[in-house]
C-alpha cells in the first residue's frame, strides 16, 4: 500500500507539514471558535482537502503546550476537554493571521493528489478483498474491470 500511496502522490505519501504548522493551524482554528482535540483534527484535514490529517499524538501535545504557554485554556464541556484562545493567544493568533494557514499552503496543488491518491488506494484495498474472498468467476471480472478501468485512465491523458 505505501508504494502505491507514495506513486500515486507527488509527495511521496507524507503528510508531514513543517514544524510549527500545528501550532498555527490550533491557533488560526481557536481564533474562530472553541474547539475539542478531536474537532480541531478533522477541521484541519477538512481544510486541507484530506491532504494533511495531524495525528492525536502531534495535536494534544502542541494544546498542552499552548495551555503551558498561557495562550489558550481548556474547559469541561459536554464530557469534553474544550479549548479557547486566552487574550495572549488571541494576540498570537491575530499577529500570524498574514500569513496562509497550514492548511493552505501548497494544498491548492495537492488537493487533487489526493483525491486520486485516496480513490487508487481504495481501488487497491477492495481488489485485495476480493483477492482473498472472491470466487474465481469474481476475480476473472475484476481483472477484466480493472483493465478495462487501466485503459480508460491513460485514455484521459492521451486526451488535448
Amino acid at each position: 500500500m505505501s508504494q502505491l500511496r507514495s506513486s500515486l502522490d507527488p509527495r511521496g505519501g507524507a503528510s508531514r507539514m513543517a514544524r510549527g504548522d500545528v501550532r498555527q493551524a490550533v491557533l488560526a482554528l481557536l481564533a474562530e471558535e472553541p474547539m475539542h482535540g478531536y474537532q480541531i483534527i478533522r477541521e484541519i484535514e477538512e481544510r486541507s482537502g484530506g491532504s494533511w490529517k495531524p495525528s492525536a499524538g502531534s495535536v494534544y501535545p502542541t494544546l498542552q503546550l499552548l495551555a503551558d504557554e498561557g495562550l489558550i485554556t481548556a474547559e469541561e464541556l459536554r464530557g469534553r476537554k474544550t479549548y479557547s484562545l486566552t487574550e495572549s493567544g488571541r494576540a498570537e493568533a491575530e499577529a500570524g493571521a498574514d500569513r496562509p494557514a497550514p492548511w493552505e499552503s501548497g494544498t491548492r496543488s495537492a488537493a487533487p493528489h489526493a483525491a486520486l491518491s485516496k480513490a487508487g488506494i481504495e481501488l487497491a484495498s477492495a481488489a485485495a478483498q476480493l483477492g482473498r474472498t472472491g470466487t474465481p468467476e469474481q476475480l476473472e471480472q475484476a481483472v477484466r474491470e480493472l483493465d478495462d478501468t487501466r485503459r480508460r485512465l491513460y485514455s484521459i491523458l492521451a486526451q488535448d
